[in-house]
């Protein structure tokens, strides 16, 4: 198993390794995304979110829950394309899925320190807002990122074939 490899790891698995990390002293900073094509404004919003914490975990949404999200060509890359390059990415220490439409359950069962939402988002709009405040943690909104999303490329893309 690679290097990039050991970071993907099942959310079951990765709940007791944070409650590990957590008693250690660590903060765990979560985000999470589609990440279907991944560009420079992915990669400036995850070296803000690692900047908060000890710790970087990223959701990754399932190919059906993209599809579902963005329609029935996304998305791109499979999720396990998407989640190999994230993983390859140094900010990012572990990685998971989910399924659902949205991380709510996710955030539940990892209940991180910090959700990080990128700058197009309100604090009050951020999924899991709610669990988080419950027990102390915050929500924050990384600064905005002007001229970068995956669906700008998509459309640039189908305009050049």
């Amino acid at each position: 198993m690679s290097l990039i490899s050991k970071k993907i790891i099942p959310r079951d698995v990765l709940k007791k390794l944070l409650k590990e990390k957590k008693e250690e002293g660590k903060t765990i900073v979560f985000t999470n995304g589609c990440f279907d094509i991944l560009h420079r404004g992915h990669v400036e919003y995850l070296e803000f979110a690692s900047s908060l914490g000890d710790i970087l975990v990223i959701g990754v949404n399932s190919d059906e829950s993209v599809k579902r999200l963005k329609g029935p060509e996304r998305p791109i890359n499979t999720l396990t394309d998407r989640m190999y390059l994230l993983a390859a990415l140094y900010m990012t220490d572990y990685i998971t899925d989910f399924h659902e439409d949205t991380p709510y359950n996710l955030i539940n069962e990892l209940r991180p320190h910090i959700i990080v939402k990128a700058g197009d988002y309100t604090e009050d709009a951020v999924v899991g807002k709610d669990i988080v405040e419950s027990y102390g943690g915050k929500v924050v909104i990384a600064p905005y990122i002007n001229g970068y999303s995956t669906t700008s490329i998509v459309k640039k893309m189908k305009k050049e074939v």
